[in-house]
């Protein structure tokens, strides 16, 4: 990101705002960076001397170095603050007085012990959002247990459809289950919001993992109540959806081809030198495609690996039909479409220097949001909390620090 596009954007849409995160791992910490993405002031609480698990969490790790913290944490300010304690309880009271949004992902009851609940943080700041990311909520009979994002996965329904229907259910190669739930989280905090501005209150959003990736499962258990179907695994294709399938080329590389529209398909027949396809009994209309994708799949693949990738990608591109590559990290990082909207970013590291990651999505066009810092260092904005924001004296500050309180 270079230094004019940081001094000519506008701030972000929701730099109105603060917002209090008490959460830790990954569900919670993602809503916060949403919000932050489009200028939200996130405060980030750590517990003294440990912080988010975040920041000892990625596959690769340089020096020790998290890679995953710089992003996750991203445009945040991070305090340390023992919750435990009544004096970290305290200091949350006094920052909620000025806070719009307070995320938070423990255990459903563990607010409460601390005396943190909503029903008690209301009464300072009737206008306060609080939003609460767990595995399976608030209420019910399994609200008490300990939810994890792939436990969520799995009761949600996903895990069982995804996999080759050969081996036992698989997993996504990314936490898809929390972030599921941090994107619900996010997008009830802004409904909330905005009923905010009608109401003058505040209420609760309750985000649990299970139900945020239930709710992408489509139509799964509408059919089965309707019709008695049980989706199964089906690998790299769609039952009864075709073509819509990974193909092979002549240099032994992968294309994605989503031809199963009608026009597309006539399009792709034509291509391929087969008209007479689209009008084929068999293959002529989207049920018969369906009924008959294996075949035709076979068919198709026959033809695509007579060509090498970049002359049937650019075939088809330029004859209307869907494609895609398989993208790796590397891919996207030489793709031109990715540089031309700066779909990933340099962001400075104060010990890496430049990295690259993404940025913030979607593209606002009047206030759209920013990457302004990585993830900071470990109570890296306690004094601005401490003295600019809650005037804690010296002699207090300096208490709570050897009592392991910040």
């Amino acid at each position: 990101m270079t230094e004019d596009s940081k001094n000519s954007a506008p701030e972000g849409p929701l730099a109105d705002l603060r917002v209090l995160e008490m959460g830790q791992l990954l569900a919670g910490p993602f809503c916060g960076q949403l919000l932050a993405d489009f200028g939200a002031e996130v405060i980030k609480c750590e517990q003294p001397g440990v912080g988010d698990p975040m920041r000892q969490w990625g596959r690769e790790k340089p020096h020790g170095k998290s890679l995953w913290w710089p992003v996750v944490g991203r445009n945040k300010k991070c305090i340390t603050l023992n919750l435990r304690t009544p004096e970290g309880q305290s200091v949350i009271r006094d920052l909620v007085k000025t806070t719009d949004v307070l995320i938070e992902n423990f255990r459903p009851g563990t607010m409460e012990r601390w005396e943190l609940g909503y029903d008690e943080l209301k009464k300072i700041n009737p206008r306060l959002i609080m939003v609460r990311v767990t595995g399976y909520g608030q209420t019910g009979p399994y609200a008490p247990r300990a939810g994890y994002g792939a436990i969520g996965e799995a009761m949600g329904g996903l895990r069982y459809v995804v996999g080759d229907p050969s081996t036992q259910p698989s997993r996504m190669g990314i936490s898809i289950g929390d972030e599921l739930a941090a994107m619900h989280a996010c997008m009830g905090a802004l409904m909330a919001i905005h009923a905010r501005e009608r109401t003058g209150r505040g209420q609760v959003v309750d985000s649990a993992i299970y139900e945020s990736v239930l709710n992408m499962m489509e139509s799964l258990v509408t059919e089965f109540d309707v019709a008695g179907y049980v989706r199964e695994r089906t690998g790299a294709i769609l039952p009864n959806v075709s073509p819509s399938n990974v193909f092979d080329t002549a240099d032994g590389k992968l294309l994605l081809i989503a031809a199963n529209q009608d026009t597309v398909f006539k399009r792709l027949a034509e291509v391929m030198k087969k008209p007479e396809l689209a009008d084929d009994e068999r293959y002529a209309t989207h049920a018969a495609r369906g009924a008959n994708m294996t075949e035709l799949d076979s068919m198709i693949n026959d033809w695509t690996k007579t060509i090498a990738l970049s002359d049937l990608e650019a075939l088809l591109n330029e004859n209307g039909v869907p494609c895609g590559l398989i993208y790796k990290a590397e891919d996207m990082l030489s793709d031109a479409h990715f540089k031309a909207r700066d779909a990933i970013v340099d962001v400075e590291h104060p010990e890496f220097g430049a990295i690259k990651m993404q940025n913030v999505a979607p593209k606002l066009s009047d206030t759209p949001g920013r990457i302004n810092h990585v993830g900071p260092t470990l109570g890296e904005h306690n004094n601005y909390v401490f003295n600019d924001l809650l005037n804690l004296p010296d002699d207090v500050q300096k208490d709570y620090k050897d009592r392991g309180i910040i």
